[in-house]
């Protein structure tokens, strides 16, 4: 009855009248994509076998919206834009239910090989690793957070040998694309006006972030903004945002130029090759199949990969690019020896604690995201159906762990989440985590409904991490997921660093701020857990094996880095090493993690890049 009364809701906010519609007529409605050209419908278009263009970027993400953008600017050249999945709908505007769009067909479902430190207690022992099959790609499914990182992040690159992304060069791209929203941040040297993507704060509030923004005084820490002069301190999050409804790549990047002739967008087009020259070495093209149809089209300057960390390295190894003798194992003859799949980088968050307070009001649970009152003003861009992916306030900090880096440069995130785990009802959280019915009639079920839904989180999120993982082939058959190996925890320093992370948010809810609302942690022991003393350290090093999961931030399966570097697959100009026509841009390509969430470090490479290739190509156009 429950699930009933929560999806009539969301079809009411699109303004349909419910009494026309059985239940699956409500399910159709509710995920259907906008039908016309006033509601920024793309067209979809239908390449024919053999055709020709003098751009072919494969996915329509973060990094692939941008580039078919700025390439279609040229207005002799031919772009042609392919899609494995196909529009957004309205349900993936909320953004408060970002975690819902994980268990949506615009997820392509990836999960990761069983953990050995990590995910031990979730669904099948696995990692679930959400990516997006969607006009947009993972910018529809992420929490909207933008976020760029410390600026030696990227100085750190150049020290790698990659000349030209520094941070003072890559700062203009950063704020290129970007139009801030947020009024006493328009005057900033650190933002950008007029660009595509929308940039600002949730328009929501309650005494939380009051409590949040006080906590952090009294620990010492600045009020700040998080992608300006210095990352360390509290802040409310930054979000792709318009008016309080998401603001997605395909959104900020192709609805606005989707009548541009040059430019052509295949959805439901799923590529799985790059037809190569074997002699030569140069991309021709790609093979893809639509409506169950394979076809072959082909690039008259470059083939460009946008499908991410994941889809690129097995593009490429599909294709005969990677490992020697990985790609011999599974009967494909390999055209270049590199280190594809290598270098696997992530995010990881620890989740499952709830924060219980004893006043109402302050946090959000499934029943209030169900109220008309909330209805009422998302519709007019406002209440908590605008906070994004559930996201109230972040908080960077310095551990002892991070002896390796400068002050002011952060290993622990800590983001403040309106509601929490205990106020998963409807199970949709736990659908997204991995999280069994029984573990959270374990931890939670004793817990009165009351003060479930009267709990908010604070999940610590490892930003610097230590542990590098791989992708492989499971085949040589594109339909079989490759094999992702995250290795999550493997360095030492990265559990003891996430330790401090738990603490931190200890001495959070410790504070004057939060204590006038009695905020405690719930005391339920996870399980297999019992057996250490609750809050030991023993203890909540055995939780975070448990249910610690990713930040959806995987990068550097096809590292940049100079040719004489032997772990690099893509030069700082992004193409690939000993190919000829065939570039890499999404983040793939970075060969250090940033302390970021990784969307608009990705945005910006896809601009930066998008000049490169303007470059290389100018004289002939």
């Amino acid at each position: 009855m429950r699930i009933s009364i929560f999806i009539c809701f969301i079809l009411s906010i699109s303004g349909v009248s419910l009494e026309r519609y059985n239940i699956f007529d409500i399910w159709t409605n509710l995920f259907r994509p906008p039908q016309n050209e006033n509601e920024g419908f793309i067209p979809d278009y239908n390449p024919k076998n053999g055709q020709e263009y003098d751009f072919i970027v494969v996915g329509a993400g973060s990094a692939g919206c941008v580039v078919a953008n700025r390439l279609s600017e040229v207005p002799q050249w031919k772009v042609l834009l392919l899609e494995s999945g196909g529009n957004e709908n309205y349900f993936s505007d909320i953004p408060i239910f970002a975690p819902f769009l994980s268990i949506t067909p615009m997820n392509w479902g990836y999960t990761s090989e069983p953990e050995q430190k990590a995910c031990r207690d979730l669904r099948g022992h696995v990692c679930y690793l959400p990516r997006g099959k969607v006009l947009g790609g993972s910018s529809v499914l992420n929490f909207l957070i933008y976020q760029r990182g410390h600026p030696d992040d990227y100085n750190d690159w150049v020290r790698m040998g990659n000349d030209g992304w520094s941070y003072e060069e890559v700062l203009p791209y950063f704020k290129k694309s970007e139009n801030i929203k947020i009024q006493e941040l328009k005057n900033s040297t650190y933002h950008g006006l007029g660009g595509y993507l929308d940039i600002d704060h949730a328009p929501y509030s309650s005494s939380l972030n009051t409590a949040f923004r006080e906590a952090g005084e009294e620990l010492g820490y600045e009020w700040n903004d998080p992608n300006g002069e210095k990352l360390i301190g509290f802040s409310k999050p930054q979000a792709t945002m318009r008016n309080g409804k998401r603001c997605s790549s395909s959104k900020a990047f192709l609805e606005p130029i989707r009548f541009r002739r040059n430019l052509k967008v295949s959805k439901h087009s799923t590529v799985t090759r790059i037809i190569i020259d074997p002699f030569t070495n140069i991309a021709k093209g790609v093979e893809f199949i639509k409506n169950n149809k394979r076809r072959k089209v082909y690039a008259r300057r470059e083939v460009i990969l946008s499908a991410g960390s994941i889809g690129s390295a097995q593009l490429l190894m599909l294709s005969g690019v990677g490992p020697k003798e990985h790609l011999r194992e599974l009967g494909i003859n390999n055209l270049v020896n590199l280190p594809v799949g290598y270098n696997l980088q992530d995010h990881v968050t620890f989740s499952g604690n709830a924060f219980i307070v004893n006043a109402s009001g302050l946090c959000i649970n499934d029943i209030t995201a169900a109220s008309p009152s909330s209805a009422a003003a998302y519709m007019m861009g406002d209440g908590p159906l605008t906070i994004p992916g559930g996201a109230a306030g972040l908080a960077f900090t310095q551990t002892e762990f991070a002896r390796d880096l400068a002050p002011g440069r952060p290993d622990i995130e800590l983001v403040m989440g309106a509601g929490s785990l205990a106020g998963d009802l409807l199970g949709i959280i736990r659908s997204m985590l991995g999280i069994t019915d029984n573990w959270y009639r374990e931890v939670y079920g004793s817990l009165p409904l009351e003060d479930r839904q009267r709990s908010f989180s604070l999940n610590p999120i490892l930003i610097r991490p230590r542990s590098v993982g791989r992708v492989t082939l499971r085949s040589s058959n594109f339909s079989d997921q490759p094999k992702i190996h995250p290795n999550y925890f493997e360095h030492p320093d990265d559990l003891q660093a996430m330790k401090e992370g738990v603490r931190f948010a200890q001495r959070v809810i410790n504070t004057n701020g939060f204590q006038r609302f009695g905020t405690r942690l719930h005391s339920a022991p996870f399980p297999n857990c019992e057996g250490f003393l609750f809050n030991s350290d023993e203890y909540w090093e055995c939780a975070i094996m448990q249910t610690s999961i990713t930040l959806d931030h995987q990068v550097g399966t096809c590292k940049m880095g100079p040719k004489s570097d032997p772990t690099a697959v893509v030069s700082p100009r992004l193409l690939v090493h000993g190919m000829q026509r065939l570039r890499v841009v999404d983040a793939s390509v970075i060969p250090r993690i940033p302390a970021s969430h990784t969307h608009a470090p990705v945005v910006m490479i896809a601009e930066k890049a998008s000049d490169l290739i303007k470059e290389d190509w100018e004289g002939s156009i």
